[in-house]
């Protein structure tokens, strides 16, 4: 597997980022899933009946990718959403996630619908729903940093401590608590941590095989479970950022 600072993972990253962009066209998000398929193959995950090398790679991918995920602070979201007050604007952000991750889901099953109308190429099935899990999940992590920012709760500093507080969030579906000491990157890889993510992960890969629908009925069916999902988090998230918010001495306004 690359490591977290080579060419390999700077690539997958940058494709991963592009991803979690708010507004994206359907043919262009079907391109980068695309290509995030390829980049997932070259790294090994090809066997259609090994689904544990698959969430096995979603693991290591998605700790490498972290530091990737584009969050935009506060003062940056108020420019692009100009005019709304908090709950608006924590609204927006789990609405274009919510509409984001479904549109992975969508465009994750027309992959497919191609994919069951020439048979063989149903092997790199795992592939593809390893690809989609990890698009879906980075928008969810850039979802749960910037819903951070609009309740005033800090991310920790710098790329690592930042990434390994979003998967630690993302896999709990907890807020981060500002007052408890900071962890390194080895919180991430350390074995009760894996084992969560992995978990975590794999309940998503599950829901994910919705993807393989004959046709458009898996792009319908996982665009919705997707969008519901997604929704699900940022709500638990919104609930839980209010109360850890409120017990910030000094909260800034």
């Amino acid at each position: 597997m690359p490591g977290p600072d080579s060419p390999d993972t700077d690539e997958l990253g940058a494709t991963v980022a592009a991803l979690t962009a708010d507004d994206i066209a359907p043919a262009r998000r079907r391109q980068l899933l695309t290509r995030l398929v390829g980049q997932a193959r070259a790294r090994g995950i090809t066997d259609l009946f090994k689904p544990r090398a698959a969430v096995r790679w979603m693991t290591d991918t998605v700790a490498e990718v972290a530091p990737h995920v584009p969050i935009r602070d506060l003062a940056t979201l108020r420019r692009h959403f100009p005019g709304l007050d908090d709950e608006a604007l924590a609204d927006r952000l789990v609405r274009n996630a919510s509409r984001a991750t479904a549109g992975v889901g969508a465009a994750g099953g027309g992959v497919a619908a191609v994919e069951w109308a020439v048979t063989p190429t149903l092997l790199s099935a795992p592939v593809l729903l390893a690809a989609e899990t990890v698009a879906v999940v980075a928008i969810e992590l850039k979802l749960i940093g910037e819903l951070h920012e609009v309740h005033r709760v800090a991310l920790p500093a710098g790329g690592t401590g930042r990434a390994v507080a979003l998967v630690q969030s993302w896999a709990t579906q907890r807020g981060i608590n500002p007052m408890m000491p900071g962890v390194g990157v080895s919180a991430v890889l350390g074995t009760a941590a894996r084992r969560e993510l992995r978990d975590s992960l794999m309940r998503r890969f599950g829901r994910n095989l919705t993807t393989l629908g004959p046709f458009l009925t898996g792009a319908a069916v996982a665009g919705y479970l997707n969008r519901r999902a997604t929704r699900a988090l940022g709500e638990q998230l919104r609930k839980d950022l209010r109360r850890t918010a409120r017990a910030l001495p000094d909260k800034p306004s």
